[in-house]
Order: structure tokens, then sequence, then C-alpha cells
């Protein structure tokens, strides 16, 4: 068994101050504060709007109604550029490949439903049967919510004596440390916590708890992360059910979506990303991407490409981003299927902030690029036994939204300089039967307020981020995590 804890090195500069509050007394009132500031678990679920929530719902379909207008009183002028544009050789062929991609974009969407109608989770097995499993959370930057992460994942329906759990502060400049030694000290030995000597990174962090773990299945959970009582058992059921097994992904939805529109938007959209889009990947084998925020990992598979995934570089550079599609990809070439399971769900923070979003999307984005080229190098080989067209489809509809983006952006301001009412209008109405979809995938499967929040993030993501993608193209070889560094003092 691994030591519970290691104090090395001396805590930074920043908690001289706590030292003379470091006793038990202040441990456990600062503990009590925090269980009775504890976000509801179940907030995801409900819909509560205040009069801004519903000025910006309004605001959106008022948006909507003047695109309707718009269409109906210029109609005969928007028919015209259209006949104009039939009529020159460069507008017909973009109209054919506008309308080829229509039909690919519709076929691939198809394709998907049939899937996901086909999806099933994987019931939890009996306690006798679930394996050991070793729970990873590094830290960095995080606060007291380290703390609550801990204690979900302590409070968990898992056989306490096939549960091991290592919390790693990754250098951290806050007091997320004092947190985690807050968790160690009321929940003793069911946590065990480390501290790396520097910053390095959440791969080096959860690098050493790979290494230090010991348990049949690894789980890396993020440290804003909260999990729900049966969370991990259906997280770890499908590798005791199917052998093929080498990674799952749980359900992420939106920790922090009471208190910022900008959450609030991305917890509709985290619905139809994971419980459709995921669902129909699993139905395939072949889940593209594991998320931080949780999930887990056969051991054995991990092992065998640990010394890649920790050394693995791009253009020449270290790789410190996207290390949960990295490990997908490895597990994947290994032959492994790739599970999403429903009934897994953790509850993430998001950021409530433009400036914050934009650098996480770009990440994700930045790790795409990299990644799909990782997956090209084996997707088209013999790289496992059965099917592998879905896989193939898979990664090839990745490729064609990346490489249909510059084209995209061109045509978008070249329409909004020659026909700023055609464009905007087309691009409205555009959204609104776009998005019509994830909103009733949420209205029926949760609830039918909050499903409006779509309408709202497509509007704000279609005008405002519209630019990530071709920006982390362009920049997919820049290093940096870019969220999570604390406010600099001016």
């Amino acid at each position: 068994m691994i030591s519970n804890v290691d104090l090395s090195p001396a805590q930074p500069k920043v908690f001289k101050d706590q030292k003379k509050t470091n006793s038990k007394k202040a441990l456990h009132q600062k503990a009590k504060t925090v269980r009775e500031n504890n976000t509801n678990t179940s907030d995801y679920k409900k819909a509560s709007f205040t009069k801004r929530h519903l000025f910006i719902i309004a605001g959106t379909f008022l948006l909507f109604i003047a695109a309707a207008l718009s269409f109906y009183f210029f109609h005969a002028d928007f028919r015209e550029i259209n006949l104009s544009r039939r009529n020159t050789l460069g507008g017909s062929v973009l109209l054919i490949i506008a309308g080829l991609l229509l039909l690919f974009r519709l076929g691939f969407l198809t394709y998907l439903a049939r899937l996901f109608f086909k999806y099933k989770p994987i019931n939890s097995v009996p306690d006798a049967q679930l394996p050991f499993s070793t729970i990873i959370v590094p830290a960095y930057n995080e606060g007291k919510q380290v703390y609550e992460t801990l204690k979900s994942l302590v409070n968990s329906d898992f056989p306490a004596e096939k549960l091991q759990i290592i919390a790693i502060d990754d250098g951290s400049k806050d007091d997320t440390w004092y947190w985690m030694k807050l968790a160690k000290e009321e929940l003793g030995t069911r946590v065990s916590i480390y501290q790396q000597p520097h910053n390095q990174g959440k791969r080096h962090a959860l690098y050493r708890g790979f290494n230090l773990g010991t348990g049949e299945v690894f789980v890396t959970v993020d440290s804003d992360s909260i999990v729900e009582t049966d969370t991990l058992r259906n997280l770890v059921s499908p590798f005791v059910t199917n052998k093929n097994c080498g990674a799952v992904a749980g359900n992420v939805r939106v920790l922090n979506n009471q208190k910022a529109i900008i959450p609030r938007m991305l917890n509709v959209s985290f619905v139809f990303s994971f419980e459709f889009i995921r669902s129909a990947q699993s139905v395939l084998g072949s889940v593209l991407c594991t998320p931080g925020a949780l999930a887990a990992y056969r051991a054995t598979a991990v092992k065998n490409c640990l010394p890649q995934w920790i050394n693995q570089t791009f253009m020449g550079k270290p790789t410190d981003i996207g290390e949960d599609r990295a490990m997908t990809n490895m597990i994947l070439s290994q032959g492994f299927h790739v599970l999403f399971q429903r009934n897994a769900y953790v509850l993430t923070n998001i950021p409530e902030k433009f400036s914050s979003l934009h650098k996480m999307f770009t990440r994700w984005e930045r790790s795409n690029v990299r990644e799909n080229l990782m997956m090209s190098k084996f997707a088209f080989k013999t790289f496992r036994t059965g099917s592998k067209s879905g896989p193939r489809l898979l990664l090839l509809n990745q490729w064609m939204n990346m490489l249909t983006t510059y084209p995209a952006i061109i045509i978008m301001f070249i329409l909004l300089i020659a026909h700023p009412v055609l464009f905007l209008t087309s691009t409205l109405l555009s959204i609104l039967i776009f998005s019509s979809l994830p909103a009733f995938f949420y209205a029926k499967k949760y609830n039918i307020a909050e499903s409006f929040w779509i309408y709202s993030y497509s509007i704000f993501y279609t005008f405002g981020l519209f630019w990530i993608t071709p920006y982390a193209m362009a920049t997919a070889s820049k290093r940096g995590w870019l969220t999570r560094e604390l406010p600099q003092k001016k």
C-alpha cells in the first residue's frame, strides 16, 4: 500500500500566513463552511429563470422572428441574388459543393441517430465483481473545490476495500494543497495525497498517479468535479462485462450551471455532445475522447502505452495538452474498444467568462488537430479485429469539419460584405433549424424550458467563437494550458 501523505517539498510562501490557523479546530470550521455552501448536484436537471435569463432567451427568439420577417419581405431579392450566382461558374460550383456538404452532414447525422437508438448503458455489476480501482485526481490552482471532489469520491456507493483514491497537487500557487490536507484530515486512509515539487502539467500529475496506482482499472477525475453516488460503479462495470473494453467515457454535466449564462448554455450543449454523439460512437466501440472530467482505463492498456504517452511530442515539442484524447487514441490503436456510460454522471465547473471559455476551446481544438493526425496513422490499418468502418467514418467526419473551416470563413466574410442582410437572415434561420434537434433532445430527456438555451448558445458560438477552429489549426504547435492561472496583481 502506498504511503498516505507526501508533504515534501515545503509549502509555497503564499501559505505562510495560514500556518497560524492550521489547527484541527480551524480545519473543521472551514470544512463546515464549505459544506454549507456546497452546490446541489441535481441542479443540472432543474430550471429557474431570472429576468436577465428571460431577456436573453426572448432576445434570441426576437432575432429569429426578425430573420423570418426579413426572408418574407426580401424573398424576391434573395431569389434574384441566388439566380445571379447560379449563372456564374464560380457560383454554380459553390452551390454544388455546399449541397454535397449538406447531404454529407445530414447523412452522417442520420447514421449517428441510427446508432443512438441501438445504444444501451451497461448496468452496474454486483459488488463482488467490481474490479479494484484506483482513482486519480490531479489538481492545480483548484482551491477548496478539490476538497468537495475528494469527498464525493469517498461517498460513492463503491466497496471501500476496492477503492484507492490518489490526489496529486501539481505545484499549485493557491491554497489547493491546504484543502487537500483538510480532506486527508477528515477522510483518513481513504485518501492519499501527494505534491509535485513544481508545476509540471496535468499529464505529469496523472503519470505519477498511474505509477502509484495498484488497481485493475484507473479512473481519472478532474479536481473541479463532483461524481454522483453510483457513478464509479457504473463507470467501471463495462470492464467486467466486455473483455475488449479498454476505456470508458463518463457523462459530463455542468456543475456551476446556475451561476452564469455561459455554463447554463453549455450544460444543454453537453447533453447532446455526450448523450447523443458519444452514445452513437460507443455502439461502434470508438468513442474518440474520454473526457478529463471523468474517464476509466484498463490498467494493462495504460501501462502498454505509458512511456509513449508521457514522452509524446508534436512538431518536436513536448505535448502538454490533450492528454485525454491522446490516451484514448493510444488505447484504440491497441485494438481495444472505447465505450460511453450514460449512467456515470460527473458534474464539472465550466468557465463563466468569455476570456476563459475561448482559451478552453482553443486548447481542445489544438488537441483535436494533433490527435486527428495521430489517429490517421492507424485508423486505416488493421488496428483491431472486426469492423473498422465505423471509427474510420468518425475520423473522416473530423477531417471534414477541419478542412472546410477556412473556405467557410472566407465565404462568410464575402457574403457579409456583399450581401449582409442575406447572410444574417440565412445564418439565423439555419441556426433555428439545426439547433432544434439538440433542443428537442434535451427537452425530452430533462427540461423543456432549459432546452431553449441551445438556441442562444448557437448564436453566441456562431458569431463569437467561429474563429476558434481556424486559429487552433494555425497554432496547433503552441503549448500551454491557457486556463487555471491565478489573476496577476497590477
